[in-house]
């Protein structure tokens, strides 16, 4: 058996923003006392990381376990310097940090505060360890940002043309910029389908995943950028994606309805809602389980976010088996020589 690892002492909690970070050291947490923390501020840049290298080195701290909380792509440097360096990353989900701050009835929230949440969470917790995404991956993830970002944008400047009413003017400048958007979000989509097709394991990912009926093209690339089979199990992806269910039950005065955890990736639940209203029609398996569900009188809502977590387990399936999806596939049947 290969032995564990074990974690370093010394406990960095960080509160990350886009211009500058907070951190607070705890160097050994001491049983039946509340650890003391280490408090600085850094601007978030290749020299603030340098800055606080020379920091942790003035308290004689080789090796740090950091903590941060997952919020967009502003800690991506650091946790990518910080692991480079030699030290373990923890990507934290920001739910888990703010029900731990209630349950230690935190009144105030300031961005040291934060980040001494965060370090005596490591302590108590020790949250799993980070691993970075493949370069592969990550340039997959900006690809697919980028073009989240000008869609969002196209969005914007159509409302914007809505709301004109008499000025001509104003109606063709727009009308130029959505032209101009809609021909980059045109070549993106193309740029990122063949960065895709480019790439071996991507191109086997891809023709396996829109093998699914509701999986399109866009969608298995998003699938791809969320690197399913980083997940040991099915379950680990489901509930990373917040699409597992969160029952709150106690007792005969507590029975509220059962609804999405939503602790995990937004993005991914909002990449599988379209897709799942077209599998509820055109995939078999969902279509089968939908009429089940709806023959219990499940909500519309509930049934949508049921195919959300069915496709994304198919999605699993597929890449973990090497197998196109099959409706008449069994796990238990023999595999293909």
């Amino acid at each position: 058996m290969t032995p564990v690892t074990p974690l370093p002492k010394a406990r960095l909690g960080i509160d990350i923003s886009k211009y500058y970070f907070n951190v607070a050291l705890i160097k050994a947490a001491v049983k039946l006392q509340e650890p003391v923390s280490e408090h600085a501020h850094f601007d978030n840049t290749p020299d603030g990381f340098k800055q606080l290298k020379g920091w942790l080195k003035a308290r004689r701290v080789k090796q740090v376990y950091a903590g941060m909380e997952s919020t967009g792509r502003y800690g991506d440097a650091l946790a990518l310097w910080l692991h480079t360096q030699g030290h373990v990353v923890s990507v934290i989900n920001p739910a888990y940090i703010h029900d731990y701050a209630s349950s230690r009835g935190r009144r105030n929230k300031t961005d040291a505060q934060d980040a001494d949440l965060i370090a005596r969470y490591c302590v108590k917790e020790s949250p799993p360890v980070w691993s970075p995404p493949t370069p592969e991956v990550q340039d997959l993830q900006a690809l697919l940002k980028c073009l989240a970002d000008l869609k969002a944008t196209r969005q914007q400047e159509s409302n914007r043309l809505k709301s004109i009413i008499s000025c001509a003017r104003a109606v063709a400048v727009v009308q130029h910029h959505i032209d101009f958007l809609d021909q980059q979000i045109k070549a993106l989509e193309a740029d990122t389908r063949a960065f895709t097709q480019s790439v071996p394991p991507f191109k086997a990912q891809f023709r396996l995943l829109v093998s699914i009926p509701g999986i399109g093209p866009l969608t298995a690339m998003r699938l791809i950028a969320f690197d399913l089979l980083r997940f040991e199990d099915a379950n680990a992806a489901v509930a990373m994606a917040g699409l597992n269910p969160s029952e709150n039950r106690s007792g005969s005065s507590c029975q509220r309805k059962t609804r999405l955890s939503k602790r995990g990736h937004a993005d991914i639940r909002m990449a599988l809602f379209m897709p799942a209203i077209t599998a509820l029609t055109h995939n078999p398996l969902i279509r089968d389980f939908a009429a089940r569900l709806e023959a219990k009188s499940k909500h519309a809502l509930v049934i949508i976010c049921a195919a959300m977590r069915k496709l994304l387990r198919l999605a699993y399936g597929v890449l973990k088996s090497g197998r196109p999806f099959d409706p008449a596939y069994s796990p238990r049947s023999p595999k293909i020589a």
